[in-house]
């Protein structure tokens, strides 16, 4: 991906809109009546909302495509206009985007866009059936609606676990009174990749579904909120063959996918479940990686973004600080730090003076012993390998609870209106994950809503009773970490932890409340945050 220079791209065009309409009025067993994703109370939000009265028009193809991640690496899977990740897309606050999406994807298999992070109207949200039906193969959809809030943001599929193949790309909202100082960008887009090398991501799906079923786990009987596996540590099996060639689990069944050993402090233990054959840095592989070419001194924003199915990454810039500025599009407190842990779908915004020579950024795969490798290259010198480990990694990492909000994007104290305990509950040997107990049905997304009402403080009380972590995303609004944390709309809850975070009932609709992990999300570690009509 070219870096971009940020003097030179607010963009501007003309378009037409499209629109879904579903009925969405009632909710199954609290027969609540609950805002309609195309109702009035919407359209209200909507017209609330600042516009520049500037369209910005994208025609986006999701097809089967083989592309080149470089190395020799040429995989089939699904793309965006067949490029992984798709073309940057790059607009300015209170522009209107509108994005026709053409589905040609293979065996009519549905899709949608989810823009992931944008505070935006409920019916462009890309949640079938929640917020619209789903764009059936050989049919279009536009989405059509104002990006209101500057920041670092990006878009993928929301239907099964499509976010696991290449339909993504970077979505960057530009602020014209923009104070932070730097000279150039470079959006680092991070990925774990399994399409089209060892498997499809419905396959690994199917694998961890079964595999531990099958498994003998002793006489314990794990309750529904714990996973009855102790975080992986399972004895002797913590020797099982992680390389590429499938294991076979106790009861004879293949682990072609499935990791086990993957652990980390930082991630309070089970790293993550899926062996990945590729990590991603702007869509090449480690031994052919992206190229940042600068000179020496320029001050550099990176837009990091973690776009990846079961991984958190480690990133640092080896011989060089990094300022945290953003995460998740809003401004924090500055914080100069060796490195940063990124879960999937978060995103930072840090700035880096560069140095003479030829520098690795590494995206170390958290807890599975491989990374992501780019190159920064401001002068003469040799390429580090692929394999370097810079010692910033082990410095000082910052993760988002030690982080504070920028003064102009905290939240003023108010009186919280409700509190909702959201238990994360579920694990690995069922393979039930779940939000209070009750995994998610697709086919009946306004049963069981977690209710609140315009104009509330909420709060949101994750409390995992988990022995794994879980990135775990808001969709339509941003919420805050505790009093005076960083304002965000995912966060990693750490096993067996509590987090309290704050968001203003300010964008009426339904929204998904789930973890990011593709995986969970779709074995049901979801709920519908809905507003009462």
């Amino acid at each position: 991906m070219n870096s971009t220079n940020r003097r030179s791209v607010l963009l501007a065009g003309l378009g037409v809109a499209g629109a879904s309409a579903l009925a969405a009025c009632s909710s199954g067993s609290s027969n609540t009546a609950l805002v309609n994703p195309a109702g009035s109370a919407v359209a209200a939000a909507e017209r609330k909302r600042a516009s520049t009265g500037r369209q910005h028009r994208l025609s986006l193809t999701a097809a089967p495509a083989m592309i080149d991640l470089g190395g020799g690496v040429m995989p089939k899977t699904w793309a965006f206009d067949g490029r992984v990740p798709g073309r940057e897309v790059r607009l300015s606050v209170g522009d209107t985007l509108v994005a026709e999406l053409s589905n040609q994807l293979p065996n009519k298999t549905a899709t949608s866009i989810h823009w992931h992070g944008i505070a935006l109207r409920n019916d462009m949200d890309g949640v079938p059936p929640a917020t619209q039906t789903t764009v059936r193969a050989g049919s279009t959809f536009t989405y059509r609606f104002i990006a209101d809030a500057p920041g670092t943001y990006f878009f993928h599929p929301h239907v099964g676990v499509q976010l696991d193949r290449g339909m993504y790309a970077p979505l960057i909202v530009e602020d014209p009174k923009e104070t932070l100082d730097y000279d150039d960008e470079w959006v680092v887009l991070l990925d774990d990749w399994v399409d089209g090398v060892t498997g499809t991501p419905d396959e690994v799906f199917a694998e961890l579904k079964q595999a531990m079923g099958g498994m003998d786990m002793g006489d314990s009987s794990p309750s529904a909120g714990s996973s009855g596996m102790e975080g992986h540590d399972m004895g002797d099996m913590g020797g099982m063959d992680m390389g590429d060639a499938a294991s076979p689990s106790p009861d004879g069944t293949s682990m072609k996918f499935m990791l086990m050993g993957a652990e980390s402090d930082l991630l309070g233990g089970d790293a993550g479940d899926v062996k990945y054959p590729h990590h991603l840095v702007n869509g090449r592989v480690a031994t052919d990686p992206d190229v940042y070419t600068g000179k020496p001194g320029t001050k550099v924003r990176l837009r990091i973004i973690n776009s990846g199915g079961d991984t958190a990454y480690r990133v640092a810039l080896g011989d060089h600080k990094l300022t945290i500025t953003h995460t998740d599009g809003f401004p924090v407190q500055h914080q100069e730090v060796d490195a940063l842990l990124v879960g999937m779908g978060e995103r930072y915004d840090v700035l880096a003076t560069l140095g003479d020579g030829v520098f690795p950024l590494v995206a170390l795969a958290e807890g599975k012993d491989a990374n992501g490798f780019a190159l920064v290259r401001t002068g003469s010198g040799s390429a580090p390998k692929p394999t370097v480990r810079p010692k910033e990694l082990n410095g000082m990492i910052m993760t988002a609870s030690r982080l504070r909000a920028a003064d102009d994007v905290r939240f003023e104290t108010a009186k919280t209106d409700v509190t909702h305990r959201i238990e994360l509950t579920g694990g690995m040997e069922k393979y039930n994950w779940a939000i209070n107990g009750r995994p998610f049905d697709m086919n009946a997304p306004e049963a069981s809503p977690i209710l609140i009402e315009e104009g509330q403080r909420v709060r949101l009380d994750f409390v995992n009773t988990t022995d794994m972590w879980h990135p775990m995303h808001l969709h339509g609004h941003t919420y805050q970490l505790g009093g005076s944390g960083p304002r965000k709309d995912t966060a990693i809850v750490l096993p067996k932890k509590k987090l309290s975070v704050f968001f203003d009932a300010d964008n009426p609709g339904q929204w998904m409340l789930h973890c990011h992990n593709a995986y969970h999300g779709e074995a049901g570690m979801m709920a519908n945050v809905a507003y009462r009509a």
